[in-house]
C-alpha cells in the first residue's frame, strides 16, 4: 500500500490551473477599465465576496504593458498567481509544486536526488537547516542543525518564504559547487562553506552493539525502509543478546507518519495512542499503535538533538509519555504540523498545512520541540575530537538501569 501521509518536509486543493480565477470575472467586468482576458477557461457566473477587479488589472497591465508580458505563458503567470495565494498564508509548510517541481519532491520523498544532503526549514522568518544527513556532503562540510543560511551563493536569504524556492536555488548540478553563508549560535560572525553537489542517497538505518550488550540502533531517516530495517536490526540485536536499546534519533528530520507509528507498536501496548491530528475544527484524528509491544520491557532510551524533527519526535514524545523512556541530548527542533500531498490535474501539487500534532499527553510539538530528560551539549572540539558526549552519557544511564533489573 503507498504511503501519502508525509511529515516533511504533509490535502484539499483549492485552486486549480485553469479555473484557479473564476471568481473574480464579474467582478473584473465590472470594474470601471475594460480589460479583455484571454487565455482562462471556466468563467461561471459566481457572485464572488470580494473583488477581484484589481487582479484582472494587474493581469491587464502585465500582458500589455510588461516589456516581457507578451512573451511569458499564461500557464506560467497562473502558476505564479497560485504561487503568491498560498505565500499568504505565511506558513513556509504549505507549498505549491508547478509539475517539474512536484516531480523533484517526489524523488526527494522516495529516497534518492540531487543535492547536497541537508533538510531545511523556515523558522522565524529565517532559513534554517534541519538536520545533515549522514554521509552527505552538507554533513562533511560541518552544517548542524540549527545553523542559518544567510545567503546562497552571495544571495541573500532574507525575506524568503517558500522552502522550496530555497531547495531549487541550493540544487544544481551534480559535481558543481554551492556556497553557503552560515552563522551558528556562538560565532562571532558568518562563514562562507562551500559544497559540492552529489547524488545524494537517503540513509535509513545502522546498527552496532556497545560494550555491555548495549544495542545502538541509529534511525537516520523515517523513509519507506525504515520498517523493514529496524525489524532485522531488533532481531540481529536479540540473537546477539542486547540487554538493553538506545535508539537514536539524532539529526532525524522525519518522514513518514505511518513509519513513526510501526515503530511506536514494538514498545507500547496495541491501541496505544501515539500521536493524534488536531484540526481547525477541532476535529481530531488518533494514530495508534498496531504492534506487538515486544519492546515493552526492554531498557531503552532516545537520544535527541535539534536536527530531531517531525516524525523523530513525535516517536520519542510517544514512548516518553506512555513509557518513561528518557530523552538524552539537546532539545529538538519543533517540527510538529501535518501536512498532506494532494495531486492536481496538471502534474502539479500542493502540499497542504491541515492539523497539529499532539503527542499522548496532549503536548504541542510545532515550535516547542521536546525538551530532554538529561540535556547534554554536543561541542564543536568534541566532534573534532571524535568524542560523543551524548551517546556516552546514553549508556551510563542504560548500564544502571538495566543494572537495576538485574538486581531485582
Amino acid at each position: 500500500m503507498p504511503l501519502k501521509r508525509i511529515i516533511l518536509f504533509a490535502g484539499i486543493v483549492v485552486l486549480a490551473s485553469g479555473s484557479a480565477f473564476y471568481i473574480g470575472y464579474w467582478s473584473g467586468v465590472n470594474n470601471p477599465k475594460e480589460i479583455n482576458v484571454s487565455g482562462i477557461t471556466n468563467i461561471t457566473d459566481e457572485k464572488p465576496p470580494i473583488d477581484f477587479g484589481i487582479f484582472w488589472e494587474v493581469w491587464d497591465k502585465l500582458k500589455n504593458q510588461h516589456i516581457y508580458g507578451e512573451k511569458t505563458e499564461n500557464q506560467k503567470m497562473v502558476y505564479g498567481a497560485i504561487s503568491g495565494v498560498v505565500d499568504s498564508l505565511d506558513d513556509p509548510n504549505t507549498v505549491f509544486f508547478p509539475p517539474s517541481d512536484s516531480k523533484k519532491f517526489v524523488e526527494d520523498i522516495s529516497g534518492e536526488f540531487g543535492g547536497i544532503g541537508a533538510e531545511i526549514d523556515i523558522r522565524n522568518e529565517q532559513l534554517v537547516i534541519v538536520a545533515p544527513l549522514k554521509s552527505t556532503p552538507a554533513e562533511r562540510a560541518g552544517l548542524k542543525g540549527g545553523d542559518k543560511i544567510l545567503a546562497i551563493n552571495g544571495t541573500p536569504t532574507a525575506g524568503l518564504t517558500d522552502v522550496n524556492e530555497a531547495v531549487k536555488k541550493i540544487r544544481g548540478p551534480v559535481g558543481a559547487e554551492v556556497v553557503l553563508t552560515i552563522l551558528r549560535n556562538g560565532w562571532t560572525k558568518p562563514k562562507e562553506i562551500p559544497i559540492v553537489r552529489e547524488i545524494i542517497q537517503i540513509p535509513t538505518l545502522e546498527w552496532d552493539m556497545k560494550e555491555g550488550k548495549i544495542a545502538h540502533i541509529k534511525i537516520y531517516s523515517f523513509n519507506e525502509k525504515a520498517v523493514y530495517s529496524f525489524h532485522n536490526a531488533v532481531l540481529e540485536a536479540a540473537l546477539n543478546g542486547a540487554d538493553g536499546i538506545i535508539l537514536d534519533l539524532r539529526n532525524n528530520p522525519g518522514g513518514f507518519l505511518e513509519v513513526a507509528v510501526n515503530l511506536a507498536g514494538w514498545f507500547v501496548d496495541k491501541g496505544s495512542v501515539v500521536t493524534t491530528e488536531e484540526f481547525r475544527s477541532g476535529e481530531k484524528r488518533d494514530f495508534r499503535a498496531n504492534g506487538n509491544a515486544a519492546l515493552k520491557n526492554a531498557p531503552t532510551v532516545i537520544l535527541v538533538n535539534k536536527g530531531s524533527a517531525s516524525a523523530s519526535e513525535i516517536l520519542a514524545g510517544a514512548l516518553r509519555d506512555h513509557l518513561g523512556i528518557k530523552l538524552i541530548g539537546e532539545t529538538t527542533f519543533g517540527k510538529g504540523t501535518v501536512q498532506e500531498l494532494q495531486d492536481l490535474r496538471d502534474g502539479s501539487s500542493l502540499k497542504i498545512t491541515v492539523a497539529h500534532w499532539l503527542l499522548p499527553k496532549g503536548t504541542v510539538i510545532e515550535k516547542n520541540g521536546l525538551t530532554p530528560d538529561i540535556e547534554v551539549k554536543l561541542k564543536e572540539e568534541d566532534v573534532k575530537a571524535d568524542k560523543d558526549p551524548q551517546l556516552d552519557k546514553a549508556i551510563e544511564v542504560l548500564r544502571e538501569e538495566i543494572s537495576k533489573l538485574k538486581a531485582k
